[in-house]
């Protein structure tokens, strides 16, 4: 069983993104092999992950995956690693639902057998956030709180208003703590953080926040708490890798640069492990598709922070716009959708055209979010789904159509909001706005590669 912990906290914003990331980088520095994973669907918080561990984070999300899955993919990674740790997603028990745990941060901590660490944020109390950890340890009772970390502490006196009270009402440990750090601050846009893909999380930042974590945080008795985990159930059989290991027959072009980032690993992981080779390129940089690809595929990301560098790159369009004459399949999702549309016109206004694959016109909005979990049915027979059948996904964007799709050219029917349309589909290319993991379904991942052999040179 390989050491775990969690790290939740009691809302978003609390600061458990880099209160997660400085206790994955001091257990790096202090020679564990880490395996970072993040609860939930965010693509942005496990680039900083990677930084920190020096391998890809891994979503675990208990509403989108079945139970036997997400254990199947935690322990496919785990098992290589000397430790686990895992960043929740949101407040420790908001999910899919409002009166049920499905899919929270405390379900994945109870269904790994994981002791979680609660981030609590000190920054306008003394006394009183021993109430609040109270709430929290006494709302779930078969959830195990092993430790409190407090975020945004003016200095020791200020801890000492605090922490007693913690450790007198709960009996939970009072770990450490982070202070009052302009600098901890990352910059966020409409999305939340910057992916480090960007370039904009400087070494700098990961050095001097290890170096806060180990002075203030007991990171030794946080791995003492990760050894206490208890051992999750193992599936007796591999349930969505392939039972041995299967030969290449499959180049899928994967749409990866810094306004094409938004994967989850383990659909990467397991299309190769069904067969592809995955050939990455940039839309942004490159001037055609690699050779010999039989499939396309497009992921999420920021295309309207360099619409115009995107549009500018027309040897790249006119790459897609031929290999889509072709018949080559092209699954888009999300920011791949706006790309392969008609035209993107940004926050500033202005319009870009785009690879015009589809009959869409996006643009940003300020105002309308379009965010949370999606079951949608396909509408007709694609490169993940035959006709009919259903998978888990989720959404999130700024992003509006100027209109959106009518059923005979739509992709998936969203079956939990009403039965709407949702992306298009023209030839043998796929644009919708729900972004799918690999993994939520046993089909998935070799029917896309079966789909994209046909039209690759392997």
């Amino acid at each position: 069983m390989t050491p775990t912990v969690v790290v939740a906290g009691v809302r978003s914003g609390v600061g458990k993104t880099t209160i997660a990331t400085g206790i994955m980088g001091a257990l790096t520095r202090r020679g564990y092999a880490v395996q970072p994973f993040k609860a939930g669907p965010d693509y942005i918080d496990p680039s900083y992950h990677k930084s920190a561990c020096g391998v890809p984070s891994r979503n675990l999300d208990t509403w989108l995956l079945p139970h036997p899955t997400a254990l199947e993919l935690y322990g496919k990674a785990a098992a290589r690693r000397d430790m686990a740790v895992v960043e929740g997603v949101m407040g420790l028990f908001d999910g899919h639902s409002s009166l049920d745990e499905e899919g929270s941060t405390a379900q994945l901590a109870k269904l790994l057998g994981a002791p979680v660490l609660l981030v609590a944020d000190a920054s306008k109390v003394a006394r009183s956030v021993a109430a609040e950890v109270l709430g929290y340890q006494q709302f779930d009772p078969a959830l195990r709180l092993a430790g409190v970390i407090l975020n945004g502490v003016g200095g020791p006196g200020h801890l000492e208003f605090c922490r007693p009270q913690i450790e007198a009402t709960t009996g939970l440990p009072v770990l450490g703590y982070l202070p009052t750090r302009p600098e901890f601050a990352q910059p966020e846009r409409h999305l939340g953080l910057i992916p480090t893909v960007e370039g904009t999380v400087a070494r700098q930042w990961y050095d001097a926040l290890i170096a806060q974590v180990e002075e203030t945080i007991d990171v030794g008795r946080i791995a003492e708490l990760a050894r206490q985990c208890a051992a999750p159930p193992q599936p007796d059989a591999p349930l969505v890798y392939p039972p041995e290991p299967q030969p290449k027959h499959a180049v899928i072009a994967l749409a990866q640069d810094k306004a094409f980032n938004f994967y989850y690993q383990d659909s990467l992981d397991l299309l190769e492990a069904w067969g592809a080779e995955i050939a990455p390129f940039s839309p942004l940089e490159d001037a055609s598709l690699p050779e010999g690809a039989g499939g396309v595929y497009l992921g999420g990301g920021f295309p309207e922070m360099f619409a115009a560098e995107l549009s500018a790159n027309r040897p790249m369009l006119d790459s897609l716009r031929r290999a889509a004459a072709r018949g080559v399949p092209v699954y888009a999702e999300c920011g791949g959708l706006m790309y392969l549309g008609r035209s993107l016109t940004g926050f500033d206004g202005a319009a870009h055209p785009m690879a015009g694959l589809i009959p869409a016109a996006s643009a940003m909005s300020q105002s309308r979010l379009s965010l949370g979990y999606r079951e949608v049915e396909a509408r007709a027979d694609g490169p993940l789904l035959a006709a009919g059948r259903r998978v888990r996904g989720h959404e999130f964007h700024w992003s509006t159509l100027e209109r959106g799709p009518d059923a005979a050219e739509s992709v998936y029917r969203v079956v939990n909001q009403g039965g709407r349309a949702d992306g298009f589909r023209a030839g043998s290319v796929w644009a919708t706005y729900v972004h799918v993991h690999l993994g939520s379904s046993p089909g998935l991942a070799p029917r896309f590669v079966e789909t994209c052999a046909a039209h690759s040179a392997v």
